[in-house]
C-alpha cells in the first residue's frame, strides 16, 4: 500500500452491533473518494469482540490499520492514540464508531481543506437525542463558550478533519487531562464549521456514562477558562462586603440603641453559607491540584497492547 494522503481514526469501545454496519460504509466511502486512504481503528479496550473482529480485518484488508489499547484510556485519549499513529501526510479525519458522524462527509471535509483550510469541524445544526441531553449540551457549549479564553464553536465535538500539520503539534501537547476539541480550536489556523445533521446511535447505548461526560466538561472548563480562579476572587470579595454590610449594621444598633443582633437562625445561616464557600473554594482549588499531579506523573497518555499494519498492496 502506498502512502495514504488522508487517515480515517475511528475509537470502538463494546461496538460488535455497529461495527459491520460501519465497515460497510467506510468501504462504499473509499472505494469512491479519489485519494489514497487509510482508516484507523482504536479499540478503547472493548469487552465483547470488537478486538476479534478488526483484528480479522486488519490483517485481511491494508486499508485498515488497527491500533489496541491495554484497557479503557477514554475516548480522547483514544484519538490521540489514532492521531499517533496515523500516517495520512495530507489531512486527518476523526469521526465516532457510533455512525452517528456520517463518514460520507469526508469528501465535503476533504475539499474544504484542499481550499486551505486547516481544520474543518462538524457542527451539530440538529440532534436525533433526548431532549434532556440536547438541552445539557446545548448549555454546556455555551456556558464554555461565554468562559473560556479562546473563540470556542458551539455545538462542535471531534468530528472533524485536520491537517497534517496540526496533526502534528496536536501530537506535541503532553497535557494528561485532554479535551481534543478544545487543543484543536486553542492552535488557531484556518478553520470552518461544517453544519451536519447528527444522528442517532445505529445501535446499543452510548459508551459515554455521566461520570465520563463531566470529566470531559471538567477538562474543558478548567483547562481553557480562567473562571473557576476569578470565581473565587470574586465569591471571596462578595462574602467580604455582606460581612463588612453586616458588621456596619451591628456597630449602628449597638450605638444607636444599645443592642446587638441577636438570633440563632441568622447565626446558622451565616456559618453554613461562609462554610459552603470554603468548600467550594477548596474543590476548585483541588481540580487545579489534581491536574498538576497527574501531569507531574509524566505517566504515557496510554499503552498499546496491539498493533496490526498489513502493509500489502492492493488487488
Amino acid at each position: 500500500m502506498q502512502t495514504p494522503q488522508v487517515t480515517l481514526i475511528v475509537p470502538l469501545y463494546n461496538e460488535e452491533e455497529t461495527l459491520p454496519h460501519l465497515i460497510e460504509r467506510l468501504d462504499a466511502v473509499l472505494a469512491s473518494f479519489p485519494v489514497e486512504t487509510e482508516v484507523v481503528l482504536v479499540n478503547d479496550g472493548s469487552k465483547d469482540r470488537t478486538s476479534e473482529m478488526i483484528n480479522v480485518l486488519g490483517l485481511s484488508n491494508p486499508k485498515y490499520q488497527i491500533v489496541e489499547l491495554s484497557r479503557n484510556f477514554g475516548h480522547p485519549y483514544a484519538i490521540t492514540a489514532g492521531m499517533q499513529y496515523a500516517r495520512g501526510n495530507e489531512a486527518i479525519m476523526i469521526l465516532d464508531g457510533d455512525l452517528q458522524d456520517p463518514p460520507e462527509l469526508l469528501h465535503d471535509f476533504y475539499a474544504l481543506i484542499k481550499e486551505g483550510y486547516d481544520v474543518v469541524y462538524g457542527v451539530r445544526k440538529k440532534r436525533k437525542e433526548n431532549f434532556l441531553k440536547v438541552f445539557a449540551y446545548a448549555a454546556f457549549y455555551r456556558i464554555l463558550k461565554s468562559i473560556s479564553t479562546i473563540d470556542m464553536p458551539l455545538d462542535s465535538g471531534d468530528f472533524s478533519m485536520i491537517s497534517r500539520r496540526v496533526v502534528d503539534l496536536l501530537n506535541q501537547m503532553p497535557e494528561e487531562s485532554r479535551y481534543v476539541r478544545g487543543m484543536r480550536t486553542w492552535l488557531g489556523f484556518n478553520q470552518y464549521g461544517y453544519e451536519y445533521e447528527r444522528q442517532g446511535r445505529f445501535a446499543g447505548n452510548s459508551k459515554y456514562s455521566f461520570k465520563a461526560l463531566m470529566r470531559l466538561a471538567y477538562n474543558g472548563i478548567f483547562n481553557f477558562s480562567e473562571f473557576p480562579i476569578t470565581f473565587i476572587t470574586r465569591i471571596g470579595v462578595i462574602s467580604l462586603i455582606i460581612s463588612l454590610i453586616y458588621t456596619g449594621y451591628a456597630l449602628f444598633m449597638k450605638i444607636e440603641h444599645g443592642a446587638v443582633p441577636e438570633g440563632f437562625t441568622a447565626l446558622l445561616f451565616t456559618i453554613t453559607m461562609f462554610g459552603g464557600i470554603q468548600l467550594i473554594s477548596l474543590g476548585i482549588i483541588g481540580e487545579y491540584v489534581t491536574r498538576i499531579f497527574f501531569q507531574s506523573k509524566n505517566r504515557p497518555l496510554f499503552v498499546v497492547k496491539n498493533h496490526i499494519v498489513n502493509s500489502k498492496k492492493n488487488g
